[in-house]
């Protein structure tokens, strides 16, 4: 549930801007039913397998292109070998907007054109240790979109997966954009709050988080 006072925008490193509440109770219902339908396919949410075996806690489905670790690919040949949904116009101009609201820099955000989304689905029990987005070609902002119950978002250093980092609470609605400087900035997420989020969102447990990419690969 989101808090009762309000909660100020912050910058816990160059480049990343964290803006609480910029969805709204209506844009994160239609982005609940956007991610259910992404779910089913043509290629489903999944728990990613990792090259060494081990199978991530979060639940993960892609729009636009399919990732899976180190490499993006139009099918997914590591689940049933079908072509991945198409990334739709409407969420390149949510990010765009989002762009523009984390920098209010309206060339930085004519400039972004995200063409992939990574959807990740937490339960109460899932986490993600601290890793870089490296996999694109391209040094554009990582949009970080959350819904559903809060999170404790751990936002570290480009250096190494430790200290220095900061923890910031995502709530329902909140966007977070990082890029420049902390680009390429370790971050993870070592716990979900259960019980947090309002079901008016459309989602009753758990949490979604958007992450619009820039891959910097050839289309379509």
């Amino acid at each position: 549930m989101n808090s009762l006072l309000p909660r100020p925008r912050s910058s816990p490193a160059p480049g990343a801007v964290h803006v609480p509440g910029w969805l709204d109770p209506d844009r994160q219902r239609e982005l609940v039913a956007a991610c259910r339908e992404w779910a089913r396919g043509p290629v489903p949410m999944r728990h990613t397998r990792l090259p060494r075996g081990g199978v991530m806690s979060v639940q993960t489905v892609c729009v636009g292109w399919h990732w899976r670790p180190y490499a993006y690919s139009r099918d997914a040949s590591d689940v049933n070998g079908a072509r991945v949904a198409e990334f739709p116009g409407w969420l390149g101009e949510l990010g765009r907007a989002a762009v523009a609201e984390a920098y209010q820099d309206p060339a930085a955000a004519a400039a972004y054109a995200p063409d992939t989304a990574l959807v990740n689905f937490y339960d109460g029990a899932a986490t993600m240790g601290m890793h870089q987005d490296k996999d694109e070609r391209s040094g554009d902002p990582v949009v970080s979109l959350s819904i559903g119950d809060t999170c404790v978002f751990r936002f570290g250093n480009t250096e190494t997966r430790t200290r220095p980092y900061t923890d910031v609470e995502l709530e329902s609605g909140d966007l977070f954009v990082f890029g420049g400087p902390s680009r390429y900035a370790f971050h993870g997420v070592p716990r979900v709050r259960p019980g947090t989020g309002d079901p008016a969102t459309g989602l009753a447990s758990g949490r979604l988080n958007l992450t619009l990419r820039v891959t910097g690969l050839p289309g379509p």
